[in-house]
């Protein structure tokens, strides 16, 4: 079975993580916790705010609108999924005394977040009517 296979299946069964390996020290995991909530707060806030450029900038083309929206719903979207995946991963090196895993996730999300931001300073400087 694939890598992605049996991580996706500890997303909904994280009981079976505890046969891999020995339990970490607590704090590790607590903070790997703490790690995979602060990723679903960026998630909703991601969400959020493609619902807000869709509902409150009317004036924009409708093609421009949809476009911001959908680039920030997208990234809140892999955003929340990146989360538990990360958990895992997290996880499961903990306990196989494994270095934690790297990851390019954090760098194209905020490529995605920068690129939709600068095309709203555009708008917001050279006019939003069209």
């Amino acid at each position: 079975m694939s890598r992605f296979v049996q991580s996706l299946r500890l997303w909904f069964a994280p009981r079976r993580i505890r046969d891999e390996g020995e339990t970490p020290d607590y704090r590790f995991s607590l903070a790997n916790e703490r790690t995979f909530l602060a990723w679903i707060r960026t998630a909703l806030a991601l969400i959020g705010g493609g619902f807000a450029v869709d509902q409150f900038l009317p004036d924009l083309r409708w093609a421009v609108r949809v476009g911001l929206s959908l680039a920030l719903l997208a990234a809140g979207v892999l955003c929340a999924l990146r989360a538990v995946n990360h958990w895992i991963r997290c996880e499961r090196a903990m306990r196989r005394g494994e270095d934690l895993p790297v990851s390019r996730f954090p760098a194209v999300l905020s490529l995605t977040v920068a690129v939709v931001a600068v095309a709203m300073v555009v708008l917001v400087l050279f006019g939003r009517a069209g």
